[in-house]
């Protein structure tokens, strides 16, 4: 499966990205929301996971661009955004899935198993 993360902090998106390439996946890895928007537009993604504090914007901006273009990939928010309003915007926004950091890479596994079984009607392996 091809993985698009849009994560801006190194730390936290160099362990995203490994681990789930080691779980089989391909992984574009950007940190900016102009290279996410960018890579996004090529829409060759199975899922998206999705920060929102980006150093060039929101990652709200980047998934409401891809629901107004009709494109149904699976988008999984990572964010510190805890707040219940703030999960109301983003499912509001088109995301299907909300994950608070911090979290476990397990949990993050789940996620991606349940979206993209709901989503593709089959299961990556993880």
């Amino acid at each position: 499966m091809n993985v698009l993360l849009v994560e801006d902090n190194p730390v936290l998106g160099d362990a995203v990205c490994d681990h789930v390439s080691a779980n089989g996946h391909d992984v574009e890895w950007c940190q900016t929301l102009a290279d996410a928007t960018a890579a996004a537009d090529r829409g060759d993604h199975a899922l998206v996971l999705l920060d929102l504090r980006l150093p060039d914007g929101n990652g709200l901006s980047l998934l409401r661009r891809l629901r107004s273009r009709s494109n149904d990939v699976p988008i999984i928010i990572l964010t510190a955004h805890d707040q219940v309003s703030d999960r109301i915007e983003g499912f509001s926004c088109g995301a299907t899935d909300y994950l608070v950091k911090p979290f476990g890479l397990s949990d993050l596994d789940n996620r991606m198993h349940a979206v993209c079984s709901k989503h593709r009607g089959n299961c990556p392996k993880t």
